[in-house]
């Protein structure tokens, strides 16, 4: 018999404006499966889910909530095989006034007409919260946070494994049908050697092994890869530090079968322990 699934869940919650929506962005980034304003009214069902499920999608789960709702979900979350724990976001009150007006935004708690002004709904919320507050919450401070460094905060928590978030596609491709129109950088092999032009080659493509010997043991071949790899190690390591989540290199050859399809493995190999990679030959 198997055993249960343990569960993770970060409750994120904290001032209206301190950073809720973009740190679930983030927290889906992070591979959490990620829940907004889940109606308190259905916690009974959501409980049951989470600890019965065995689909490995809600193993990690983020689930943001108003202060409304925050002891609701605060209370409820603390199921046997359950690993709870709260992510509260704060900022100043002057820069929680400065955010909403800049972006005209109205605070949940005007639109309820519980209050009249806006200085007097952020007073009364952060009241709401510190009823429920406790040293066991990660309280992260944005009010002078770029969201650089508060990506580089939630990766440094809550980070499911010590690869980095960022993931890495690697496309090969052949120039007559067309580049890949997502590309962040386009790699163009043409000029290594062409194994089309060795007949008892050129039925194979570069997932067959005889076809990937015979470029990778080329001089240029190594050459090539030991100044690609140069930069690519320097400059996915910058895209990290930046925040980028995402990145697309494109390997293209003539036809997309050979050159293009055996550099595009070879980077998989080289990088898929470093960080989450992906691979497709489009033209094969």
């Amino acid at each position: 018999m198997s055993e249960p699934i343990q569960k993770t869940i970060v409750l994120v919650s904290g001032m209206s404006g301190a950073g809720k929506t973009t740190a679930m962005q983030m927290m889906e980034d992070l591979g959490y499966h990620c829940i907004d304003n889940f109606p308190a009214q259905l916690l009974p069902q959501l409980e049951n889910l989470i600890e019965n499920s065995k689909d490995p999608r809600y193993s990690y789960i983020a689930l943001s909530t108003s202060a409304q709702d925050f002891p609701h979900f605060l209370y409820a979350l603390r199921g046997e095989g359950i690993n709870a724990g709260v992510l509260f976001l704060d900022a100043g009150n002057a820069e929680l006034m400065k955010r909403y007006k800049s972006t005209r935004r109205t605070h949940p708690l005007l639109m309820s007409n519980t209050v009249n002004t806006l200085e007097e709904a952020i007073a009364l919320e952060r009241q709401m919260f510190q009823q429920n507050r406790n040293e066991s919450f990660t309280v992260i401070d944005t009010t002078k946070l770029s969201e650089k460094e508060l990506r580089q905060k939630l990766e440094q928590l809550f980070a499911k494994s010590s690869m980095p978030s960022f993931t890495i596609s690697f496309i090969s491709f052949g120039y007559k049908n067309g580049v890949p129109l997502d590309a962040d950088l386009m790699v163009d092999v043409r000029f290594l050697p062409n194994p089309y032009w060795v007949e008892e080659l050129r039925r194979f493509n570069g997932n067959d092994k005889v076809v990937y010997d015979y470029v990778m043991e080329k001089e240029q071949t190594q050459e090539f890869v030991r100044r690609l790899t140069a930069f690519t190690d320097y400059a996915f390591e910058e895209y990290v530090k930046e925040g980028k989540n995402h990145f697309t290199v494109a390997i293209g050859c003539t036809g997309g079968q050979h050159r293009s399809v055996t550099i595009t493995n070879y980077l998989y190999e080289y990088y898929k322990d470093k960080y989450r990679c992906y691979k497709e030959h489009r033209d094969i």
